[in-house]
């Protein structure tokens, strides 16, 4: 199911946008829901920051001189694969927007039919992105690269961890630490991260966090390097 949240200081356009939302799920059978909404500019940070998050739909004009495109900013630093989209009465910032990779730029007033076609493309591409499976034994058991959130060593065991799950396999680092794609890098002599699904770097107790609290540690053996992909990244400054 996605997750979508949405953000407009105008409570009437905000209740609107639920609603319409709401029938384009229900009229295309899409696996979807409000997740979030509000007109509060802290709220839709602190959702995001500690909850799963694949569509966001921002006004860009907020209340208290806070803007859309700023929330952007942040949620970009951090995730990198959330749709955006924009909403506002000025076309002025469209160009800036799409610095922010985003899906789209709606101009208000928002019509059904303008965000229904958004919605529906949405889908129509989020459906044609292959997804990325990792064989972890040799009995053919794949996992979804974008669930895991870090390779945990364990003994004689691999434990791959996602929100979800775990799966445990008899390996080593050694065998499959040059197998895994490029956003996999060693941050512990006892874990491998997705750095893809790390939402917050905390150098000072040296964790790397990821949704819901779940974490892993930095060993000081690999905290330079770590820190080096994040600061490339844009997380760490």
């Amino acid at each position: 199911m996605l997750n979508f949240v949405i953000c407009d200081d105008n409570l009437h356009i905000l209740d609107k946008m639920e609603k319409m939302l709401d029938n384009i799920f229900i009229k295309h059978n899409f696996d979807a829901k409000i997740a979030c909404k509000s007109d509060d500019f802290d709220t839709i940070l602190n959702y995001v920051d500690n909850n799963k998050t694949d569509v966001l739909i921002l006004d860009i004009n907020l209340k208290y001189g806070k803007t859309g495109l700023q929330i952007a900013e942040s949620v970009r630093k951090k995730n990198k694969h959330a749709y955006i989209i924009f909403t506002t009465a000025h076309l002025e910032y469209a160009m800036v927007a799409y610095k922010f990779k985003t899906f789209d730029y709606i101009a208000k007033p928002l019509m059904p039919e303008r965000l229904e076609e958004t919605i529906v493309r949405l889908f129509e591409d989020i459906q044609g992105l292959p997804k990325k499976y990792i064989k972890i034994d040799n009995k053919n058991t794949v996992v979804d690269e974008n669930q895991i959130n870090y390779i945990k060593r364990d003994g004689m065991k691999l434990i791959y961890h996602t929100p979800s799950k775990d799966y445990q396999v008899y390996s080593s680092f050694n065998k499959i630490q040059d197998a895994l794609p490029t956003n996999f890098v060693r941050c512990h002599k006892s874990y491998i991260v997705n750095t893809n699904n790390v939402t917050n770097v905390d150098p000072v107790e040296n964790r790397l966090y990821f949704l819901e609290n779940d974490f892993s540690e930095i060993g000081p053996k690999y905290k330079r390097e770590i820190m080096e992909v994040f600061k490339n990244d844009g997380i760490l400054k």
